[in-house]
């Protein structure tokens, strides 16, 4: 195996796949490069640039062994022409045994026709073994958060169970969506919960964040519109043993009457929903409000709008941190603000 030299950020094992995670979700990862130990305490990731978006102890020149057979290895022993070659995506995710690919729209001049999109997607289940089916990801449309999406190459079994950090997800991914780029605010719920503690997930999907919370002894009530969803978010409570912390509600979280220390509003456009949010929350709760924001608008953009709101319901708001999560498209930041409202 051989070396190459370039960028490595170093961070502390710990936090080696969350930091990952953000790397990717920002587009600073080299894929084409292991991460690889860097003493016994920390690790070393390859990196395209600094990051801007996550802290890492530092970024050093650092030679580290290169990846076998990439996609463009594989495309190119078989064959296939140089220009398609270029234009195949640099990035993708496997979720569970699904490569779930960001194509384009197949009508935009450069983009991969369909006869292209199936050979890079054949490439695609060979660099992944264990996948079988390969689908391109569509939008996501309505207050359902329906995906749009179409297998392009394997068995085009769309229904899996991903894994993500000890947590099972169940989903069928032609009718659900399920962000990658979401996996360390995953996490990070987690994390940040305490056992006993009364969350109220607003916009719960198949148990995106009320999962790993009530995996960590939260008591969550859940409500998810969707009866596909909701139906998954009973399913994955069980899977994963947490059916007594885990109170799911089919319905409009605007009809849900509970008292909770924190909030998670994990939609886009949640802001219309603070009022409700508000309501259940206790003085001196918690509440992380999700927005698709214009990069340029963010933090102020949510922060304003999460103010006016509090205002409104007599309460005042303190600011304890706000984060861009992913990129959700161009020029506009996936970002969560997280605060106590008193």
């Amino acid at each position: 195996m051989t070396d190459r030299p370039g960028k490595a950020a170093i961070v502390e094992k710990p936090r080696t796949e969350r930091v990952a995670e953000a790397l990717e979700a920002e587009g600073v990862y080299d894929p084409s490069r292991r991460i690889e130990a860097y003493d016994a305490d920390r690790v070393a990731l390859p990196v395209t640039r600094r990051p801007t978006e996550i802290d890492v102890e530092a970024v050093v020149a650092l030679e580290l062994s290169v990846r076998e057979r990439g996609l463009a290895d594989v495309l190119r022993s078989r064959g296939v022409p140089e220009h398609v070659v270029e234009a195949a995506p640099s990035s993708w995710a496997v979720i569970g045994n699904v490569v779930l690919v960001d194509f384009g729209d197949v009508s935009v001049e450069g983009t991969l026709d369909r006869d292209a999109r199936e050979t890079v997607g054949e490439a695609l289940l060979e660099v992944h073994g264990d996948a079988d089916t390969v689908l391109a990801r569509g939008g996501i449309s309505g207050t359902r958060r329906d995906p749009a999406g179409e297998v392009v190459a394997g068995s085009g079994d769309t229904e899996t169970v991903h894994t993500e950090h000890g947590i099972e997800y169940a989903l069928d991914l032609s009718e659900t969506m399920f962000s990658p780029g979401n996996k360390a605010e995953r996490a990070r719920m987690g994390d940040v919960v305490s056992t006993g503690e009364r969350v109220f997930d607003m916009f719960a999907g198949i148990g995106y964040f009320s999962l790993p919370m009530a995996r960590a002894g939260a008591s969550v009530t859940a409500a998810e519109i969707d009866p596909t969803s909701h139906r998954r978010l009973v399913e994955n409570a069980r899977r994963n043993g947490v059916t007594g912390n885990v109170h799911a509600l089919l319905g409009d979280c605007r009809t849900v009457e509970t008292t909770a220390d924190r909030v998670v509003m994990g939609y886009y456009e949640a802001h219309e929903y603070l009022g409700t949010a508000l309501d259940a929350l206790v003085s001196g709760g918690i509440v992380h409000l999700h927005e698709a924001t214009p990069d340029a608008m963010f933090p102020d953009r949510p922060l304003g709008r999460l103010r006016d709101a509090a205002a409104a319901a007599g309460r005042t708001v303190d600011v304890f941190d706000a984060r861009r999560v992913k990129s959700h498209s161009a020029g506009v930041v996936h970002g969560v603000v997280d605060a106590h409202i008193e």
